[in-house]
């Protein structure tokens, strides 16, 4: 059964779309900071909505300007800056979790058998 396409396919898009909720939870995160922070008003709206800019641009899968090396980069920045946000809003606990997830979630999907599922979504 280990040889079965199936099985490493539901595995890979099961990654993938982990990978989503973690990209999701981040943004969630710059959410929480700027509700716990002046002006409420703008920032719990304008933080999201830059992370997710920064994002499309650099680090989704078919980002305009993302690269061999800005693409990565972005990401750690994304993520960090999240967890961040979250320890800064007084949630340590989800900070960490948040960290050790999005670690391990973008590890996988470097996988090569997870790398060919996205790169045939982009032929």
């Amino acid at each position: 059964m280990r040889d079965d396409p199936g099985v490493g396919a539901i595995f890979g898009w099961s990654v993938l779309a982990l990978v989503f909720v973690d990209e999701l939870l981040a943004v969630a995160a710059f959410g929480v900071w700027g509700w716990d922070h002046d002006p409420r008003w703008l920032l719990v709206w304008l933080l999201p909505l830059v992370a997710m800019a920064a994002w499309f641009l650099f680090a989704s899968p078919k980002a305009r300007f993302g690269g061999t090396w800005v693409r990565p980069i972005v990401k750690v920045v994304v993520f960090g800056l999240a967890s961040l946000a979250l320890w800064d809003a007084g949630h340590e606990d989800w900070a960490v979790a948040l960290l050790v997830f999005s670690v391990v979630v973008n590890a996988l999907a470097l996988l090569p058998s997870i790398r060919v599922l996205v790169e045939e979504q982009q032929l």
